[in-house]
């Protein structure tokens, strides 16, 4: 009989000792209340209370935590834009009883000042401003958040604006211009590149009319050089310069009709082209250096009697 009744009395003993012990996990700080009132905080490991007496009220995550805000307002030059604020923050160790007791919703607390800096902050500036100045936006909601719930036992880590959408209509206006400025940065390059490519090919055009220039003088200077060797070389064996020209030019006609005579697929036409070509040619010549050597007799003459009188 006596072992009927200690049977009951160890499992219920058993059940209050199972109910007394409880379990923390790292980086949790759980709140104890004793008939509903705050009896102490307890952290990690293994722990005890007094059953039925001693109640666990809540546990609180001591890891950093974050919280992201979307809000809706207007720009200086009146656009509307949604920004994405994500707030880290965390509870500190030592305001436990503060983070539990004198907040209830600190989400929604976070998110109403968040609402009210984001408000106040982004009208002053213009759209443009808002992408350059996010992290000014971010450090003025830490500011706000820090002073507001360091009393509430909360630490803020660090806020971040990590979006910001404006209206449809206005992305697409945004990226018409910035296709329209890429555009004409393109055409200024393209219009640079032809540019040089003018002033490069005038250039080479230049350089090749110069040379080209420079070659027909060095012909031209040995062609003269040559002729007046041919003419020396006629002078020594008794024919005079006239003559010696005259001959030069014939045999030149000579050859320029051997050469025409070598080309089969050759359309050059040569006029006057009659056999006594070459020897008309060579009368004209004689007579006409006659002509001007008369001339030039006269007039010395004449000069002569102007200079004696």
């Amino acid at each position: 009989m006596g072992q009927f009744i200690l049977v009951p009395i160890l499992v219920i003993a058993a059940l209050i000792l199972i109910s007394a012990l409880f379990i923390v996990k790292q980086q949790t700080a759980v709140i104890i209340e004793r008939f509903g009132k705050f009896q102490s905080i307890r952290q990690s490991g293994l722990q005890l209370k007094i059953p039925v007496v001693d109640k666990i009220a809540g546990r609180l995550s001591l890891k950093i935590q974050q919280l992201d805000v979307i809000v809706e307002t207007k720009t200086l030059d009146d656009v509307f834009v949604r920004l994405k604020v994500s707030v880290q923050y965390k509870v500190i160790r030592d305001k436990v009883y503060d983070a539990f007791y004198k907040l209830d919703y600190p989400h929604e607390q976070i998110t109403s000042y968040v609402f009210d800096v984001v408000r106040a902050e982004v009208p002053k500036m213009k759209l443009d401003d808002v992408f350059v100045k996010k992290d000014d936006i971010a450090l003025a909601v830490k500011a706000e958040l820090n002073d507001a719930m360091l009393d509430y036992g909360f630490d803020i880590i660090k806020t971040l604006v990590t979006d910001i959408d404006p209206d449809a209509q206005v992305k697409a206006a945004m990226n018409r211009i910035n296709a329209a400025e890429r555009e004409k940065t393109a055409a200024q390059y393209e219009g640079d590149a032809q540019r040089i490519l003018i002033v490069e090919k005038a250039k080479a055009e230049a350089e090749s009319k110069r040379l080209q220039g420079q070659g027909i003088a060095d012909q031209r200077r040995e062609i003269a050089r040559g002729l007046e060797e041919s003419v020396e070389v006629l002078n020594r064996v008794g024919i005079n310069s006239q003559e010696a020209s005259a001959l030069i030019v014939v045999t030149q006609h000579y050859d320029t009709l051997q050469s025409l005579g070598e080309e089969t697929n050759s359309n050059l036409i040569l006029l006057p082209n009659v056999p006594q070509a070459g020897s008309n040619m060579l009368n004209e010549m004689v007579a006409s250096f006659t002509a001007s050597n008369q001339i030039g007799e006269a007039m010395k003459e004449a000069k002569n009697k102007g200079n004696q009188e």
